[in-house]
C-alpha cells in the first residue's frame, strides 16, 4: 500500500464587567430640633466610623454575583478557564490542532492505514464528528468515503485517551490509481487547520474510504459494506 498528498493549512478566538451605583437621602431640621441638639454630647471618633455605608458590588475587586473575573471565561459546568490561552477548556470540539496523530500501516483487508488521534498535552476536547475528513492530494478523486462503520457518538479525548480511524487508500482492483506519500486528515470538513501525516510507506490510491473514530480499534478496519 502506499499514499501522498499535498498540503495546505490556513490558522483560524470576551469579557465584560458590571457597575453599582448607591444614593443617600438628607433630612432637614427644625429650629426646636438645634435647640435639644445644643445639649447634647457630641459622637465620638469611634461610632463616626463605625458601619452603616455599604460597599459597592466589584469595589474590592471581586466579580458580582457569579461574573467571572476579567481575562476569564466559564465553562458550561461553570469552571472558570484562564484566558491566558490554556486550552484545557470542558466540552469544547476537538480542532485539528487539538490533536496529536499517528499513522500504522496493517494488513488486514487488503491493506489500510491505522490513525491513533490523542489531544495535546493540557487539551480536554471531544470529537463530536463522527467522521474525519480524509484525502489523499487536493483532487476530488482524492477524497476518502465513509463507510459508517466505527463508533457512534461523541468521544472524549484527554490525557492517555486516543481515538482510531481506519483509512483504505484503494478499493478497486487492477494497478490502477495515483501513489502518494501523505495524507491529509481533518476532524471536520471546514476545518481550516488539517493536517497532513506522512504514511510509512507509499500508498496506490484509489476509491479510498475511511471508518468513523472508535476507541475500539478492532472497529476500524475499513471495508465496503
Amino acid at each position: 500500500m502506499r499514499s501522498r498528498l499535498t498540503a495546505r493549512s490556513t490558522r483560524l478566538f470576551l469579557a465584560a464587567a458590571a457597575v453599582t451605583a448607591l444614593a443617600a437621602t438628607s433630612t432637614a431640621c427644625s429650629p426646636s430640633d438645634v435647640e435639644d441638639a445644643a445639649g447634647s454630647s457630641a459622637p465620638s471618633a469611634e461610632s463616626s466610623g463605625s458601619s452603616g455605608a455599604s460597599t459597592p458590588a466589584g469595589a474590592s475587586g471581586t466579580s458580582a454575583s457569579g461574573t467571572s473575573a476579567p481575562g476569564s471565561s466559564t465553562s458550561d459546568d461553570g469552571t472558570a478557564a484562564s484566558g491566558n490561552g490554556d486550552k484545557s477548556g470542558y466540552g469544547q470540539s476537538c480542532g485539528t490542532n487539538d490533536l496529536e496523530f499517528t499513522v500504522t500501516a496493517k494488513s488486514q483487508a487488503g491493506g489500510y492505514y491505522l490513525v491513533t488521534a490523542k489531544a495535546k498535552s493540557g487539551i480536554t476536547c471531544y470529537l463530536d464528528v463522527n467522521t474525519p475528513s480524509v484525502s489523499f492530494g487536493s483532487g476530488v478523486d482524492g477524497v476518502a468515503s465513509p463507510v459508517g462503520q466505527g463508533g457512534e457518538g461523541s468521544i472524549k479525548l484527554t490525557g492517555s485517551a486516543v481515538a482510531y480511524t481506519g483509512i483504505s487508500p484503494k478499493t478497486t482492483d487492477g494497478d490502477g490509481g495515483k501513489e502518494f506519500e501523505t495524507v491529509i486528515i481533518a476532524t471536520t470538513d471546514d476545518d481550516p487547520d488539517p493536517a497532513e501525516l506522512k504514511l510509512p510507506d507509499t500508498a496506490t490510491v484509489d476509491k479510498p474510504i475511511v471508518t468513523n473514530w472508535s476507541t475500539d480499534p478492532a472497529e476500524t478496519v475499513p471495508v465496503i459494506i
